[in-house]
C-alpha cells in the first residue's frame, strides 16, 4: 500500500494518520500545505474536501483520517 497524506502544520489528525501508516509499515509520502502544495492545488485534487488530512491510498482518494483508519484496520 502506498499512502500520500496531504497535511498541514499543527493538525492532530494529520499526525495520527502518519503515525498509523508508519506503525502499519506502509510506504508514506507526506505533502505539507505551504511547502509542497497550496490551497488552490488541494481544491483541484480534492474538490469537495474541507478538512485535513486528505489521504490517497494506491492512487485513490479515500477521504480523511477516519476513512483511512477504517481501511487500514479492516
Amino acid at each position: 500500500m502506498v499512502v500520500v497524506i496531504y497535511s498541514k502544520d499543527n493538525c492532530v489528525f494529520c499526525e495520527k494518520a502518519l503515525s498509523l501508516a508508519t506503525m502499519k509499515g506502509l510506504i508514506v509520502k507526506v505533502k505539507k500545505l505551504g511547502v509542497d502544495f497550496e490551497m488552490e492545488d488541494m481544491m483541484k485534487i480534492f474538490p469537495t474536501a474541507r478538512t485535513f488530512p486528505q489521504i490517497i491510498v494506491d492512487d485513490k482518494s479515500i477521504g480523511g483520517y477516519t476513512e483511512f483508519a477504517e481501511l487500514i484496520n479492516d
